[in-house]
């Protein structure tokens, strides 16, 4: 027989759980208030520590570094930071060295050392970006475990550290990362290695020879967003390669003429993606010869090929505004004709 619960037991238990409520209410109540009390404190602490930092970086900015420098509290040193690397930010040359020195005598290299271990997420990337304007090579280890880490912020922040301490020993470390890590953009690998471009140039040369049809791809793309002439031999090499994402990467990277002759025969490859990238490619580097071969795409089939050819005929610089002129006039295709209009009013309204 189950027994009988009284009526008094559940308002007991009804009050109990709203009177638990509450206090578990009032209590997080009180944490916000406490935690807005403590930001208040935070931000009123930051301003005292800028108001006393500003004029002192800005008169060492101007190179009137004062001869002896107050010390710095342990509350001030973040704030500092902020400051110091929001002014390396938007300044060049002396000044930035004048920086620096008013950082390394504050001991701010040490300090950032530290947090570079041992500081939360936010300070370890401040911290890096620290140590790079400071070419502070005692942290170089520690940049390199940094780099490693799986949050793309991170290591992207580490590596531009690096690459600020030593380009030429940093680029034979991040070319190879930079092209085995596919999911990070171009865009950001050739941020950080315009710092170092010769360095980056050298070790893609080495590079390049040792790669599978996989990779190189994406080595060819970081060269051409450097904007690097890459050797001739490298380039003919991919030209000549059966695989086709191979040879539209080689010709994207072209920028001299000695591969002349390879982008020419790729102007009547079977992929109309390759026919592409060649008349671009000989627009850079053709010669007025070259403006008969791309009479001939204006007539191709594919629309794009058509285009680039047209542009292409712009870009050489062997003929003039009236070459172009009598070239249109010339044409008897009325679609390579228009093509060429077109490309001709574009480029006027540039």
């Amino acid at each position: 027989m189950i027994p009988a619960t009284s009526p008094d037991t559940f308002i007991a238990a009804a009050i109990w759980t709203g009177f638990a409520a509450l206090l578990l209410t009032l209590l997080l109540g009180l944490q916000i208030i406490g935690m807005r009390l403590m930001l208040r404190r935070r931000q009123r602490s930051d301003a005292r520590a800028l108001e006393r930092w500003r004029p002192v970086l800005n008169a060492a900015i101007v190179g009137e570094t004062p001869a002896s420098l107050p010390p710095l509290g342990r509350a001030e040193r973040l704030p500092f930071l902020r400051l110091w690397a929001h002014l390396q930010g938007s300044l060049r040359g002396e000044a930035n060295e004048a920086l620096n020195e008013v950082a390394r005598r504050l001991g701010i290299d040490a300090y950032a050392r530290g947090l570079l271990v041992r500081g939360n997420r936010p300070a370890r990337l401040l911290s890096a970006l620290v140590l790079g304007h400071l070419h502070d090579r005692e942290a170089w280890p520690a940049l390199l475990r940094m780099a490693e880490q799986p949050d793309n912020t991170v290591s992207l922040t580490a590596l531009w550290a690096l690459v600020r301490i030593d380009p030429p020993a940093a680029a034979d470390y991040m070319v190879p990362l930079f092209i085995a890590r596919e999911e990070w953009a171009l865009s950001l690998a050739a941020g950080i290695l315009q710092q170092a471009t010769e360095p980056a140039a050298a070790a893609l040369t080495r590079l390049l020879p040792q790669l599978g049809e996989d990779k190189l791809p994406r080595a060819l793309r970081i060269a051409e967003a450097l904007h690097l002439a890459l050797p001739a031999a490298v380039l003919g090499t991919a030209l000549k390669s059966p695989a086709m994402p191979v040879v539209i990467a080689g010709l994207r990277g072209v920028r001299t003429p000695e591969t002349l002759l390879d982008v020419r025969a790729l102007l009547a490859h079977e992929d109309w993606q390759v026919r592409v990238q060649a008349a671009r490619a000989l627009g850079r580097v053709g010669e007025r010869a070259d403006a008969e071969r791309l009479v001939q795409l204006l007539g191709d089939r594919e629309w794009w090929v058509r285009y680039r050819a047209a542009e292409a005929l712009l870009e050489l610089p062997a003929l003039s505004r009236a070459d172009l002129d009598a070239l249109r006039a010339s044409l008897t295709d009325r679609f390579a004709a228009d093509m060429l209009s077109q490309a001709m009013a574009e480029s006027a309204n540039k």
